[in-house]
């Protein structure tokens, strides 16, 4: 079998704090559409970060022992009968979310929304931190030579920010301004550029964290001040030179005052897109929504294409995500790779899958200028 010698260690949750690592049986090959996927770099998101320190996001409350992870890329081992895209050797990055398939939101192509949907490391499902993973074939994506399994486990957050950007509906030549300089922020930034943005404006609340976005994408950066939204507005328009304000604006903060400015900053007749998660509720500029008739959207996570679009960003060298990733641990130390992501003293770090070796070319220190730069983060901007 192909995982005959080879471990499916997995790195379980099973309370708040309670981690620990179980040599589970090997999963197996259930439907003839299916891989079996070797797994050989897994990021941390903050959602993995959040389920580890509470045991729960909203209604999604870990009640049974459940494996994290969801950000990862790995090679295929085994392939069910009816498979005719992918083969043994081809080394995927993971969609970690399959949808039923039959309800109204999957049959309009809105399968991100599907209420049926089986997501890893969101209860009650595992997830990816383990030694070998089952996938329906077609949420599998196939690597080009020219993007590595790093940048593979790193389709999962791009993806993210491509469906966030998608929804902003840049058109080249447009202003964008971009609201929290965390991972996914970075990441709108790019693929905005990417899309032919003419200015992208990135705005935080730490310096660190914008000089590291003008090296990453940004054309313009801010650094918000205590001061009313409606001023950080007109500051955020002046420095860049938006003239009555940015054609589209995300907010990838998910912070109150983020949001109340980034309402202000847009132009009339613009678009909003609310990418970051905060508080469930908020106080809310509605009267600047409506006077400028903003098209408002929300974002989760991704949909059709968006897994397909990010690889052909990487591939193409668009967006660069090896600069987001401090540096690679061997899977025995996941606990402390999490530690390091809640402490803020990394943008970005992977995880090695249990059967992978940590030598050779891996990095396997932390980069010191990223490391500072995380530090001053303080942790926050998690996707």
């Amino acid at each position: 079998m192909a995982t005959d010698g080879k471990s499916n260690l997995s790195f379980v949750l099973n309370k708040p704090l309670d981690v620990c690592f179980q040599d589970k049986p090997a999963p197996k090959i259930n439907s003839p559409h299916d891989v079996l996927v070797a797994i050989n770099y897994t990021g941390i998101c903050g959602s993995d970060v959040h389920y580890w320190l509470h045991g729960a996001i909203g209604h999604f409350v870990v009640k049974d022992p459940m494996v994290l992870g969801h950000e990862s890329a790995g090679t295929i081992v085994a392939v069910g009968d009816a498979v005719k895209t992918l083969s043994v050797g081809d080394r995927v990055a993971l969609e970690p979310g399959y949808p039923c398939r039959r309800c109204v939101h999957c049959l309009s192509g809105h399968y991100n929304l599907c209420p049926d949907m089986r997501f890893a490391a969101t209860p009650p499902y595992d997830g990816t931190l383990t030694g070998f993973w089952t996938a329906p074939a077609d949420f599998c994506y196939k690597l080009p030579e020219a993007v590595s399994l790093q940048e593979g486990a790193l389709i999962e957050p791009l993806a993210v920010a491509v469906h966030i950007t998608k929804q902003a509906k840049i058109q080249p030549g447009q202003t964008v301004v971009v609201m929290g300089a965390g991972p996914v922020g970075l990441l709108c930034a790019a693929v905005a550029k990417a899309y032919g943005a003419s200015k992208v404006v990135s705005v935080d609340i730490v310096p660190s964290k914008l000089e590291f976005a003008r090296s990453f994408a940004a054309t313009h950066t801010y650094l918000s001040q205590r001061v009313s939204p409606e001023e950080n507005a007109r500051n955020i328009i002046a420095a860049a030179d938006l003239g009555e304000g940015a054609d589209a604006v995300i907010d990838a903060s998910g912070a109150e005052p983020s949001i109340q400015a980034a309402l202000h900053v847009v132009r009339q007749g613009g678009h909003y897109v609310q990418g970051g998660m905060g508080k469930d509720n908020i106080t809310f500029p509605i009267m600047a929504l409506c006077i400028k008739e903003v098209t408002a959207s929300g974002s989760f996570r991704y949909g059709s294409g968006d897994y397909r679009l990010a690889i052909q960003l990487v591939e193409q060298g668009k967006v660069d995500v090896k600069k987001l990733v401090n540096g690679v641990v061997p899977f025995k130390n996941a606990e402390e790779a999490f530690k390091k992501v809640k402490e803020g003293e990394v943008i970005k770090i992977l995880i090695a899958g249990p059967n992978e070796k940590v030598e050779g070319g891996l990095d396997t220190t932390v980069d010191q200028k990223k490391l500072e730069e995380a530090k001053a983060c303080g942790g926050s901007g998690c996707c």
